[in-house]
């Protein structure tokens, strides 16, 4: 047995492709790249080759990334202790301070190193560059287990997205160049916030009116009571099964993102499994895609 792949099956895939790359031709395409998807370098340089690809075919890729894993080691090696609240993590003075190191440093330099060493031209940004993304003190409420009464959560530097100027990424979109985003903002007021890698780039894919908007995770995508993965949702459908606790835990959170960037406008939202290797390429130009296609 081979693994090599004859000129004719080469030629043969590429022709089959070519509808889906008419199809997503000078159209935006915002990819959230997950901490866990993050993990092994072979994956990470195969997701910036297929970046790549897709600004070479025409189509104009965002990258927003995460780094929740990454952080988390930098903080245990520091000696800080993360606290969390319904999976958000509480971000004092100290904690920020690390998240904008590992998320707007290492981690985005990283990514934009491999998409240009893969031929890319790739630029490194967070939401406080160009007032891109200005964010708002995320709270939460939650019920106390001593005395049952709901109480508000104090997160700290954790923000949600208020407004997206599109101007700085408007001179980058369309000319060659690749937007590798981190999830940082600033407040009105110049605090910086830690946003959540879903919700940021939810925010920007509409205001972008993105044609998709592709959240790479660790899980194939929505699965069904039987465990089996759902390959088209309808908003109202999703809605019914977070309703009925199909859709639960940390599912939630991204299928509520990817409800709220279809009312802004984006066509459609796909929640795919970022280990799997050239995941992006399988949803775009393949038949049946490989995750949960979200619309309206």
């Amino acid at each position: 047995m081979t693994d090599e792949i004859t000129p004719q099956t080469s030629a043969r895939i590429l022709s089959e492709a070519l509808p889906h790359m008419q199809r997503y031709d000078e159209e935006t395409i915002v990819i959230k790249y997950g901490g866990h998807a993050m993990g092994e370098e072979s994956l990470a340089r195969d997701f910036a080759r297929d970046i790549v690809l897709l600004e070479q075919t025409a189509i104009n890729p965002v990258v927003v990334h995460g780094g929740g894993p990454q952080i988390a080691t930098m903080l245990k090696r520091l000696g800080i202790k993360s606290e969390f609240a319904q999976g958000l993590r509480i971000t004092d003075a100290a904690t920020i301070e690390i998240v904008e190191m590992v998320l707007a440093g290492s981690i985005n330099k990283q990514i934009v190193g491999y998409i240009n060493e893969a031929g890319g031209k790739a630029v490194g940004l967070c939401g406080k560059d160009g007032n891109m993304v200005i964010a708002e003190k995320a709270t939460r409420t939650m019920i106390d287990p001593d005395s049952n009464i709901e109480k508000i959560v104090d997160l700290g530097f954790v923000g949600e997205p208020e407004k997206v100027d599109l101007t700085l990424l408007n001179q980058l979109i369309g000319y060659e160049l690749i937007p590798v985003l981190a999830p940082l903002a600033a407040s009105r007021t110049g605090e910086t916030f830690n946003v959540n890698a879903d919700t940021f780039a939810g925010a920007v894919a509409g205001a972008l009116k993105a044609k998709r908007l592709l959240l790479l995770t660790d899980v194939p995508g929505v699965l069904d009571s039987s465990k089996k993965l759902i390959t088209d949702l309808s908003v109202k459908d999703a809605r019914r099964l977070i309703a009925d606790g199909t859709i639960s835990g940390g599912m939630i959170p991204k299928v509520e993102t990817c409800i709220y960037a279809l009312d802004q406008g984006v066509e459609g939202v796909v929640i795919i499994d970022g280990k799997t290797p050239h995941a992006v390429l399988l949803e775009l130009f393949t038949n049946h895609g490989i995750g949960t296609l979200i619309h309206k």
